[in-house]
């Protein structure tokens, strides 16, 4: 790296993600690592897209987020949870769920300040974390269930600890947090004043009939909560970037004092698509329909993985698997990943690149089945003649 570059930015290296995408390229893999549908998003929303750059909807728009989209947010917000939210003061929409939660902690975090997190943690926590001057704290979910001890969340908190931050429906993992777990987390935030940062981006994925319980919702949260969500995750495309947050104008304020510095505004077309979509999907059975076909994916994943003698850990949300592959004979996540892409040609990722401590973490791969059908299907086969091959 450039001699030049800060001592943070050294900090960081390359991403196993790219080598991952870089080696499934190579060995022409099917690639389950990258976090993203393969797949078409909904024809309403590019024809809403269509229709806003026709209608020369392309300047700036209102940097905390184009009217039509907040209020399509509020009134949905309002709908699912009964819990009425103001779409000029309470809502901020940025480039992507990953800008606000950068902005976030750069609002609420600073030099010497502690964030707390579930291990393990979608990457650019500990990044933007490091970028704030402050100092990124681990709490480790442990397999089967994912289960964490409160008495280790107690003993992380300090008189400097400032944000606590939640990731539910969890990624790596799929775990939704139980009633039980949030009230033990809201208890210690307002024992202890904390910030919480809610990332909710697969909170329209379930399974099971799990439920979704936003903690901002649970008494005394609603003031110390940023929520924060992704039309990318919802409706399938990615890479129009359209992020929001949502929660005390006070807190937004904080937030918007960051975007307007960094993006300022997201694309408007793609702001005014989105709020055509939420305004859609409000009246249609799309959610539901979004649901069932993420199960029917997970399922035949799951499937083809048990049937090539990998232990899944079971889901409840997000569209990501674990498997434990820790009788493989590999010394390490990163060498099965490698070894997955180039002699079974299926991408993975190897989730140590979640934890803090990398060498400390358990043996397992995650799987992505954001993807289409007869993806799956062909990652199936490979699955079954790597077992043919074995035997």
């Amino acid at each position: 790296m450039d001699r030049f570059a800060s001592s943070k930015v050294r900090s960081f290296g390359t991403s196993v993600f790219a080598e991952m995408s870089r080696l499934a390229t190579e060995h022409d893999a099917v690639n389950l690592g990258q976090g993203f549908p393969d797949f078409a998003g909904p024809e309403f929303a590019k024809e809403a897209a269509k229709r806003a750059i026709d209608a020369d909807l392309n300047q700036y728009a209102i940097s905390h987020g184009h009217p039509r989209l907040r209020r399509a947010i509020a009134t949905a917000y309002g709908s699912r949870y009964g819990h009425e939210i103001d779409a000029e003061r309470e809502i901020t929409v940025a480039s992507g769920a990953t800008e606000v939660i950068f902005d976030a902690i750069q609002a609420f975090v600073g030099p010497g300040d502690e964030l707390i997190a579930f291990e393990p943690f979608y990457d650019s926590y500990a990044a933007a974390t490091t970028l704030a001057g402050g100092e990124f704290k681990p709490l480790r979910l442990r397999a089967p269930d994912w289960s964490f001890d409160p008495d280790e969340l107690r003993a992380l908190i300090t008189p400097r600890t400032r944000v606590l931050l939640l990731n539910t429906p969890h990624n790596p993992t799929g775990k939704i947090f139980t009633r039980a777990e949030l009230d033990i987390i809201s208890a210690l935030a307002i024992e202890h004043d904390l910030l919480v940062l809610a990332d909710e981006v697969y909170d329209r994925i379930l399974y099971h009939g799990a439920e979704h319980i936003p903690i901002a919702h649970l008494p005394g949260m609603w003031e110390r909560t940023l929520s924060i969500n992704s039309t990318g995750k919802t409706f399938s495309m990615t890479g129009w970037k359209v992020g929001y947050a949502t929660g005390p104008a006070p807190l937004n304020a904080a937030l918007r004092a960051v975007h307007q510095f960094v993006t300022f505004a997201t694309a408007t077309p793609f702001q005014e698509a989105m709020a055509e979509a939420i305004e859609y999907a409000e009246t249609s059975d799309y959610y539901a329909q979004l649901a069932a076909e993420y199960d029917e994916r997970r399922i035949l994943l799951a499937r083809a993985l048990s049937e090539a003698d990998y232990d899944v850990f079971p889901i409840a949300g997000s569209y990501f698997l674990m498997a434990d592959v820790a009788d493989r004979g590999f010394d390490s996540d990163v060498a099965f990943c490698r070894w997955l892409v180039s002699e079974v040609r299926i991408a993975a990722v190897p989730p140590s690149a979640f934890y803090l401590n990398p060498d400390t973490a358990p043996l397992h791969a995650r799987f992505c089945f954001a993807k289409r059908t007869d993806t799956l299907l062909e990652a199936a086969s490979r699955l079954k003649s790597s077992m043919s091959a074995a035997h």
